[in-house]
């Protein structure tokens, strides 16, 4: 199935061709291509040091990139800044999670609206209420310091502040990065529970296993080129992904 072909009844999100970024004379990405449709999670698996981060970065304006990339219908010509992307509906939450760890768990959500609130949207205490919904713990340490917080915990207040921002497309690097496997499978069925929303995923992750479970479709990233693709579940059983991210126990 090639990303013309997957999910085509829907509406595309976002659709990323022949992307590349270099550092100086590097080519940290080359000719990515991939697509996201609404109320789907697309995952992009590889190893450390394979481009993921930098493709998530350069998505969302913070990195320069060649290739097109069109977001909600718009070819994203000459760039535009991070804000404008936010404002537009696309969220990145990064990998080390960037909390006020010195600001309440409320507060550091209220942030999240901040740019709709400056647009004039005063429903920021109503998408509170959503995310406390989606994330019941939130609630319940809403008046504690961030820093304060288990990683888990904090992971859940990165996401709910990019809810807060009630994004269109949401772009996740690394969530289980440093968690325990039980706050892992909780922060993958919370990302299960997103996708009913109509919200589009893009989620980067080291483990393979635990994002192709709740994947539609998935692309293998290796030292900056796309290896593979597919439906997810497809790419679980591929002998080539099960040797090199699965190990024995994906052959179950």
């Amino acid at each position: 199935m090639s990303p013309a072909d997957h999910g085509n009844e829907r509406t595309v999100v976002l659709e990323v061709d022949k992307l590349s970024v270099s550092y100086g004379k590097v080519n940290a990405l080359h000719g990515i291509s991939l697509k996201v449709h609404r109320g789907e999670i697309v995952t992009v698996i590889g190893p450390n040091g394979a481009g993921k981060t930098t493709l998530l970065c350069a998505l969302i304006g913070l990195l320069p990139a060649s290739g097109d990339i069109v977001y909600l219908g718009e070819r994203q010509h000459g760039g535009r800044s991070v804000e404008q992307l936010v404002r537009l509906g696309m969220t990145l939450v990064p990998e080390k999670r960037e909390l006020f760890a010195e600001m309440s768990v409320a507060d550091n959500l209220l942030l999240g609206a901040f740019d709709r609130y400056r647009a004039g949207h005063r429903d920021s205490l109503e998408t509170m209420e959503d995310v406390f919904n989606v994330f019941p713990r939130l609630m319940e340490r809403r008046e504690q310091t961030a820093g304060t917080l288990s990683g888990g915990e904090r992971q859940m207040l990165a996401m709910g502040r990019a809810l807060m921002a009630k994004p269109r497309l949401l772009l996740l690097d690394e969530p289980s990065l440093g968690l325990a496997p039980l706050i892992i499978r909780e922060i993958f069925r919370t990302i299960t529970q997103l996708k009913r929303t109509g919200v589009a995923i893009l989620l980067v992750e080291q483990n393979a296993r635990a994002a192709l479970q709740v994947a539609d479709y998935a692309y293998v990233l290796e030292t900056g080129e796309l290896a593979l693709e597919g439906a997810s579940r497809q790419l679980a059983s591929d002998p080539r992904v099960v040797a090199s991210y699965l190990g024995l126990g994906g052959r179950r």
